[in-house]
C-alpha cells in the first residue's frame, strides 16, 4: 500500500507522540505495513485506542497522611474506625511508595455495607487525598467476562475491556479504581468473573494483565484497587483471601441529622441551582426527613427527601410562583406538602 497514505501517516504521527512500549511501536509498524483499504479502518480503531493506554503516564502522588485525615474528616461524619483503617492502610502504602516500591503484599482494601453507608464517597476521598484520578467499575448485574477483558479486534465491533476502558478514561497508570459491588455479579458469571478479580488484585499476575482487545500485557501494579461489597457472603474464597475487610457502620438518626445539615444539603442545593441558605428547616421537623418512610440504616433516603425537596422549590421558582431570591421555611405545618 502506499506508503504516503494520509490516515497512515496521521496514525504514525500518534504513535510517536504516545510513547508505546518499543515492542508494541513495531508491531504497529508491522501492521501499518501490510495493511490494504479493506482493513484499514479497524486497524485504525486499534492504533488509535493503543495510543490512548496509558503505558507510563502517571500522577504525583500526595505522599501526606495529615492531607488524608483531612480530607476523609471533611468529606465524612463520623465513621471514626473506619477512617482509622484507612489511615493505617494508607500510611503503609505511603511508606512503601517513599522507598519506590509497591505494596503488592498488602490486601485490598474492600468496604462492606448496605447501600449509602458511604463507600462509594469514601474510595473517591482516599484518591482525592492522594492527588490520583477515581475511577469506578460497577459490577452490580456483570454478566460477561469479556466486558471485563475486551474481545479480539478481529471480533465485529470489538472493543477494550473495562480495564482498559478506565485507565484511558483516567489518562493515568495509577488511578485509584473501584470496584464496586463485587457480590453482586450474575450468577451464571460468578465463576468466570471472580476469576478476573482473582487476576487484578494478585501482584503475582497484575503486572502482565492481558486484554483481549489490546493483546498486550499491561501493567497494573500502580493502580490502587479498592472494593465494595454488601455483603462477602457471594463473593469466592480465593478473592477475599486478597481483600482487608472493613465492615461499614449503620448511621444513628443524630449522625443522618448532621449529615443531611452539613454535607448533603449544601451539595443538593448547589446540584439544584439555589443559593445557600435559600431553604431553611424548622429543628423540629429533621426526624420526618430522616424516616419517611420508616428505619434506613443508609443515608441514601434521606438524600432523596432532601433533593426532592430542593427541587420541588427550583420548579416553583422556574414557574414563577416564588421570587428567585425567596427564602423558604420548612416547618410542620408545610413539611408534608414538600414530602408529597
Amino acid at each position: 500500500m502506499d506508503k504516503s497514505n494520509p490516515a497512515i501517516e496521521s496514525l504514525r504521527e500518534k504513535i510517536k507522540k504516545a510513547n508505546l512500549p518499543p515492542d508494541l511501536v513495531e508491531r504497529t509498524e508491522s501492521l501499518l505495513s501490510v495493511s490494504d483499504s479493506g482493513n484499514l479502518v479497524n486497524i485504525q480503531s486499534y492504533i488509535e485506542t493503543l495510543t490512548l493506554v496509558p503505558f507510563s503516564n502517571a500522577t504525583e502522588d500526595i505522599l501526606d497522611i495529615n492531607k488524608t485525615k483531612e480530607v476523609l474528616d471533611k468529606n465524612h461524619y463520623g465513621l471514626l474506625e473506619v477512617k482509622n483503617r484507612i489511615l493505617e492502610y494508607l500510611s503503609s502504602l505511603i511508606l512503601n511508595l517513599e522507598k519506590g516500591r509497591n505494596s503488592s503484599d498488602t490486601p485490598i482494601l474492600c468496604l462492606v455495607g448496605i447501600a449509602g453507608t458511604g463507600k462509594t464517597t469514601l474510595a473517591s476521598s482516599i484518591a482525592q487525598s492522594l492527588g490520583r484520578s477515581f475511577e469506578r467499575i460497577a459490577f452490580g448485574g456483570l454478566g460477561d467476562v469479556a466486558s471485563l477483558r475486551g474481545e479480539s479486534r478481529n471480533l465485529p465491533n470489538a472493543e477494550p475491556g473495562l480495564i482498559v476502558k478506565r485507565l484511558i478514561h483516567g489518562k493515568s497508570r495509577n488511578p485509584v479504581l473501584l470496584l464496586d459491588e463485587i457480590d453482586r455479579v450474575v450468577e451464571a458469571s460468578r465463576a468466570d468473573v471472580m476469576g478476573v478479580l482473582l487476576e487484578l488484585l494478585d501482584p503475582s499476575q497484575n503486572m502482565a494483565f492481558m486484554d483481549h482487545y489490546i493483546d498486550y500485557p499491561i501493567d497494573l501494579s500502580k493502580v490502587l484497587f479498592v472494593a465494595t461489597a454488601n455483603n462477602s457472603t457471594n463473593i469466592s474464597t480465593a478473592v477475599l483471601d486478597r481483600l482487608e475487610v472493613i465492615q461499614m457502620p449503620s448511621y444513628s438518626d443524630e449522625e443522618k441529622e448532621n449529615i443531611g445539615k452539613n454535607y448533603l444539603f449544601p451539595k443538593i442545593i448547589e446540584r439544584c441551582g439555589l443559593e445557600r441558605g435559600q431553604i431553611v428547616f424548622d429543628e423540629a421537623v429533621w426526624p420526618l426527613l430522616i424516616r419517611p418512610l420508616g428505619f434506613d440504616s443508609g443515608i441514601r433516603s434521606l438524600e432523596r427527601t432532601l433533593e426532592g425537596i430542593a427541587r420541588k422549590v427550583a420548579r416553583r421558582i422556574v414557574e414563577g410562583n416564588l421570587e428567585k431570591s425567596a427564602i423558604i421555611r420548612i416547618d410542620s405545618s408545610n413539611v408534608k406538602e414538600f414530602l408529597a
